[in-house]
């Protein structure tokens, strides 16, 4: 997957070989939409995937990822997980930094000194929901989502959550009684440090 094409079609075959349900057809328009930058888009300012396309090839990354660990999974809960629910999870946990990201210039002294203009992202958050909760938010508007889903895209941060930073007890019931937000957490995490840049999970 070498260019931004070949990963939004990528993506697009995942999503139309696995997501069925009423709505997916009107979200994946939205996804296409220049109403939407996902498929341009970054999957952070300067951590991992970090560039044009990032977020997509993030997504795709971390469905594979959530695909093996549900595969490999031995627990009983884990043979009631669908390809689809697997494909909604991966696929659109970070639906959430849609038109999130935003480019803006700076100076930089390059190798000889000389001060350039070079560009970088940055947060333009048009819509303050959060984040795993905000993605469950937009995706509700368009299709309805399964209790394990909405928990496993919601709590997809993990620790990283900033309710979980700010003090929110709520991540362990919730891995407890919804075990699959504890491996899209974790396929998210091998996705970022594992399969692209290492630094962070932005």
């Amino acid at each position: 997957m070498d260019t931004m094409q070949a990963v939004k079609e990528t993506f697009i075959k995942i999503y139309n070989d696995n997501i069925k349900r009423k709505g997916a057809k009107e979200f994946l328009d939205y996804l296409c939409s220049s109403s939407s930058d996902f498929f341009e888009a970054p999957a952070s300012t300067r951590f991992h995937s970090s560039e044009p396309g990032g977020l997509c090839m993030h997504s795709i990354k971390v469905y594979y990822r959530l695909k093996e660990l549900v595969a490999n999974e031995k627990s009983s809960w884990a043979k009631n997980i669908t390809d689809e629910s697997i494909a909604i999870v991966g696929l659109l946990h970070d639906v959430c930094k849609i038109n999130f990201y935003k480019v803006e210039i700076r100076n930089r002294k390059d190798e000889s000194g000389e001060w350039i203009k070079v560009p970088f992202y940055t947060v333009d958050e048009e819509l303050p929901y959060g984040h795993g909760e905000k993605s469950v938010y937009i995706l509700s508007s368009y299709m309805k989502l399964s209790r394990d889903e909405a928990m496993a895209i919601n709590w997809h941060m993990g620790g990283f959550d900033p309710r979980v930073l700010g003090g929110s007890y709520q991540l362990g019931p919730a891995c407890y009684k919804h075990p699959f937000a504890v491996l899209a957490h974790a396929a998210d995490l091998f996705a970022t440090y594992f399969d692209e840049n290492p630094g962070g999970n932005e």
